[in-house]
C-alpha cells in the first residue's frame, strides 16, 4: 500500500476517535434535499457510513423503515444512543450485512468518498430491490462568504480533494442527477471548533499540530468582524446531492 493510500485509510478509519466531536459539530440535511433522494414509495431504507446519525434521525422522523450501517464503533455507538429503535449493524459499503434485494433507497450522507467503488457498486446494487435507488449527500461549507473562505484555508490549505459534484457510480446504475440545495446551520463557536476537530485530516495529526490548527479556528470565531462577540451565527452550507436508479 503507499503512503498516499495509507493516510486515506487512517483518515477514513478515524472517525470513531472524535465521535462526540462529530455528532456536536456536524449539521443535519435539509428536508427539501433529503424529499429530493427519496423515491416517493420508499418504504425501507439503508442508511450507509450512518456515521452518528445524523441523517438517519431525519429519516426515521419521517416514519421510514430504517438500517443504519456504520464500520465505526464509536460512531455507531454514538447512533444507538440517540436511535435506541433503530437496527444499527457493523459493516460497510463493500460488505453490506443484509439480504439480497431487501431494501427500497440506499442513502450515504457525507462518505461516499470513502468507498471503493468497484466493490461497493455491485453491494449496493445487491441490497436494493429491482429500480430502487441510490441517493448520495455532501454539505459542503459555502465559501463564497468571506470567513466561511477563511476557515476552509485554516481546514484544508484551501484544498479540497473529494469531487462531490460528480461522484462515480456506473452500471447497473442509470444516469446520475445531480441538484444543490443552499441552506445555512446555526453555530456556537464551541460548535465550529468540534466541525473542525471532527474531520479526517485534524483528527489523524499529531497532538501538536492539531491543538494549532484548533486553535487558529478558535482566533478566528474571536476576532473576525463576522463572528466576533457573537454567541451564535450561521453557517452556511450547499449541500450536493446525487441519485440514480438500479436499472
Amino acid at each position: 500500500m503507499g503512503e498516499d493510500q495509507d493516510l486515506r485509510g487512517r483518515q477514513a478509519a478515524s472517525f470513531g476517535a472524535a465521535a462526540d466531536a462529530y455528532e456536536r459539530g456536524r449539521p443535519g440535511y435539509p428536508d427539501d434535499a433529503i424529499d429530493w433522494l427519496l423515491p416517493d414509495a420508499a418504504v425501507d431504507l439503508l442508511d450507509l457510513g450512518a456515521g452518528t446519525g445524523k441523517l438517519t434521525r431525519q429519516l426515521v422522523a419521517r416514519g421510514l423503515e430504517v438500517v443504519a450501517v456504520e464500520p465505526s464503533d464509536g460512531m455507531r455507538q454514538q447512533l444507538e444512543g440517540v436511535l435506541p429503535q433503530v437496527r444499527a449493524l457493523p459493516g460497510s459499503a463493500e460488505a453490506i450485512p443484509l439480504p439480497d434485494a431487501s431494501v427500497d433507497a440506499v442513502v450515504v450522507a457525507q462518505a461516499w468518498h470513502w468507498v471503493d467503488v468497484e466493490r461497493a457498486v455491485p453491494e449496493v446494487a445487491r441490497v436494493l430491490r429491482q429500480g430502487g435507488r441510490l441517493g448520495l449527500i455532501w454539505n459542503t461549507r459555502d465559501e463564497r462568504v468571506d470567513w466561511v473562505a477563511d476557515l476552509g484555508e485554516l481546514m484544508t490549505g484551501g484544498v479540497d480533494t473529494i469531487d462531490t459534484a460528480n461522484p462515480p457510480v456506473g452500471p447497473p446504475f442509470g444516469p446520475i442527477e445531480r441538484r444543490d440545495f443552499e441552506w445555512s446551520y446555526p453555530l456556537t463557536p464551541e460548535a465550529l471548533v468540534d466541525l473542525v476537530a471532527s474531520r479526517s485530516y485534524v483528527i489523524t495529526m499529531s497532538a501538536q499540530e492539531r491543538e494549532a490548527r484548533l486553535a487558529a479556528v478558535r482566533r478566528l470565531a474571536a476576532h473576525h468582524p463576522a463572528l466576533a462577540g457573537r454567541e451564535r451565527f450561521e453557517m452556511p452550507y450547499v449541500t450536493r446531492c446525487s441519485r440514480t436508479r438500479l436499472g
